[in-house]
């Protein structure tokens, strides 16, 4: 935009006038006359008769005022019920209870697989019953033969069950294993160890005086929502020899396998399919040698874990 010789000495014009108009308002105000305004905060001839400022309250007659109650005071001793119902009754249901009181119970099958190589069927299942503090647990693990006579072996424990600390419970009972007809003390230790893998360690004091110590680890490798990669690892070793059974002082066995399962239904039932292998430990090897039995065996796997 081009401004002329002509707009600039206007606005200079207009700009002057009110320069001049601000000097005249400021010096108007100068000499605005204050004579009718005392200033002065001189206030000792006011009359303070009327008002004792002298905060002497020893006469204020306090015989109304309960300084006590005002303060909280002492409840009377049925002001409040116990249990803070004041006196409603609970209703049909009973008195609540906080959640983690509560008893409830639980069932989880973690394998019910078939081994094809093998021919047998693999299974380890836990049922509880309990509060988060306090449990009851009814514990099995074994296989089962398909094939000739079918022999069952397992391991089976009833224990009592308690957190330890934030990642590891323990347990505690009884337990009998058919594969040697012998009833033992169990005690163990089950949580999660750094990285997030799940191990159980137990020890069971058999009736002839045999101790059998029981290691597991297991890892939840997730792709996704759903498919999830699953290696474990269990190892077996026991305090003395028992030729009778099959055991050499030591360890005698170790047990991998690994999985790829497909979680559905709120993940509470995963199919899965994987490869297992396990083999003869220490002296073992040459016993089961010395008994025509396979030293190292594998197998596919296939099978279902679930829980309600």
């Amino acid at each position: 935009m081009k401004i002329s010789k002509k707009n600039l000495s206007f606005i200079g014009l207009s700009s002057l006038v009110l320069l001049t108009s601000s000097f005249a308002t400021a010096a108007e105000m100068s000499s605005m006359h204050h004579s009718g305004m005392d200033m002065s905060g001189d206030m000792s001839d006011m009359d303070h008769n009327g008002m004792d400022m002298s905060g002497d309250m020893s006469d204020m007659d306090h015989s109304g005022m309960d300084m006590l109650g005002m303060q909280g005071g002492q409840p009377p001793a049925d002001a409040r019920s116990p249990d803070y119902s004041n006196g409603v009754p609970y209703g049909q249901y009973g008195k609540p209870m906080m959640m983690g009181s509560m008893p409830l119970w639980g069932v989880s099958v973690d394998d019910l697989g078939y081994q094809f190589d093998e021919d047998q069927i693999n299974f380890e299942a836990t049922g509880w019953y309990g509060t988060d503090s306090n449990r009851i647990r009814l514990r099995t693990e074994g296989s089962a033969q398909t094939k000739d006579d079918k022999e069952i072996d397992s391991l089976s424990s009833l224990a009592y069950w308690k957190p330890l600390s934030i990642f590891w419970n323990g347990e505690a009972g009884v337990a009998y294993d058919t594969e040697n007809d012998n009833a033992a003390v169990m005690a163990g230790i089950v949580g999660t160890a750094p990285y997030f893998i799940e191990t159980d360690a137990r020890a069971y004091l058999y009736t002839d005086g045999q101790l059998r110590l029981d290691l597991g680890a297991e890892y939840e490798w997730r792709l996704d929502q759903h498919w999830v990669v699953i290696p474990e690892v269990g190892l077996t070793a026991f305090s003395k020899d028992d030729h009778d059974n099959g055991i050499t002082k030591g360890f005698n066995e170790m047990e991998t396998e690994v999985r790829l399962t497909y979680e559905t239904f709120n993940r509470q039932l995963a199919p899965y399919v994987g490869v297992s292998y396990e083999t003869a430990l220490g002296k073992a090897r040459g016993q089961r040698r010395q008994e025509n039995e396979s030293v190292d065996s594998s197998s596919l796997t296939a099978g279902v874990k679930f829980w309600f």
